[in-house]
């Protein structure tokens, strides 16, 4: 038998050329192997075939009841829009973009879950064994999440960002690393423009806290600092006047939610005192209500004769007339020959010889 394999291993033997016997033994057994099988490979083909209807019917469901669901948050918004309370309330660019990330994490959330429970499920049918799969996806899931664990935590602070409804397109907020108008809001970056129109583009995880000036109402205060000499009733009395007209007067009648109050005293020094004025406004409008209040403050205190006191001293009309003895220098001590400087810098005087001298 071993000359018989090592005759048949010879290189130098030419192949021959398979016989029709041969082929048709070949053909025999394929048509029995398929004959056998057949049955199984169409269950299996039938399975995979069902599972992938079912996942597709039920993702495209999944995704127009999230679409449907968020289209009617957008109408909500819209039918709000326009009212006084549309006006005071709710932003609908806010709400389209908030609604969107919600609508687009949902979506990405559903399919995964279906196209992977899918897969699985086509692999199990294929009798696969899954258990290594999983332990290697597992390592390979917990190895990425340590790797890009600032990227998950950023997401993860979006989503519950934009939950939440901390803040939203048109609010001004302060991020801590960054303050000024929310202009664009998404699951890893938020884009804010600054007060000078810089962009700054802050990672959601980095924000420990949030300070939206935009929410609820704002407060607008001035400080109107007058002579302690002025008469505190008159004063108030011109400040009260003041806040009457503003409340008044367009636009500022819907920006103001609260009337103009005088709290009183804030401080008394011996040159000024301060007057503290606030009032409650829309949110956003506190800064444009306190530079208003200032100018017809000014424009009051003006007409009523009440001086404004504080920051650099007022300069005199009339400059004093220079002093003639301005430019002279101080006389000098060693002038005077008899003052002690003077006796002190003069050369000793040798002493006197003797006129008789005895030999």
């Amino acid at each position: 038998m071993f000359l018989s394999v090592l005759s048949a291993a010879d290189p130098t033997e030419e192949p021959t050329a398979p016989s029709l016997q041969d082929a048709q033994e070949s053909a025999n057994n394929a048509a029995s192997w398929v004959e056998q099988n057949w049955s199984t490979w169409l269950s299996i083909g039938l399975r995979v075939l069902l599972i992938l209807v079912i996942a597709a019917v039920l993702r495209v469901v999944i995704r127009r009841t999230i679409t449907k669901f968020i289209d009617r948050m957008n109408r909500t918004a819209q039918a709000v829009d326009g009212t006084a309370l549309g006006g005071l309330l709710v932003n609908v660019e806010r709400r389209r973009q908030r609604s969107q990330a919600i609508g687009s994490v949902l979506r990405s959330v559903a399919s995964f879950a279906i196209m992977s429970t899918a897969a699985l499920m086509i692999l199990g049918t294929f009798e696969i064994n899954l258990a290594p799969l999983l332990a290697s996806a597992g390592v390979a899931g917990v190895a990425i999440g340590f790797g890009a664990r600032n990227l998950v935590t950023d997401f993860l602070s979006g989503v519950f960002m934009i939950l939440e409804d901390q803040y939203g397109v048109g609010d001004t907020v302060d991020a801590g690393v960054a303050s000024g108008e929310v202009i664009e809001v998404g699951l890893r970056v938020t884009k804010l423009r600054g007060d000078n129109g810089e962009i700054w583009y802050v990672r959601n995880g980095e924000v420990k806290r949030i300070g939206n000036l935009s929410q609820g109402w704002a407060t607008a205060g001035v400080d109107v600092t007058v002579h302690p000499s002025e008469d505190l009733d008159r004063v108030k009395a011109v400040l009260n006047q003041v806040g009457e007209d503003m409340s008044k007067a367009e636009p500022w009648n819907e920006r103001l939610w609260g009337p103009i109050e005088v709290l009183g005293l804030d401080s008394v020094l011996l040159d000024s005192m301060v007057v503290h004025v606030a009032a409650k406004t829309m949110p956003g409008k506190a800064l444009s209500v306190e530079r208003e209040l200032r100018w017809r403050i000014k424009h009051a205190l003006d007409g009523a004769g009440i001086r404004i006191v504080g920051g650099l001293p007022a300069q005199q009309d009339e400059e004093a007339a220079p002093d003639p003895t301005a430019g002279m220098a101080a006389p000098s001590a060693y002038s005077n020959s008899a003052s002690p400087q003077s006796q002190t810098a003069s050369p000793i005087a040798p002493p006197a010889v003797p006129t008789n001298v005895t030999k």
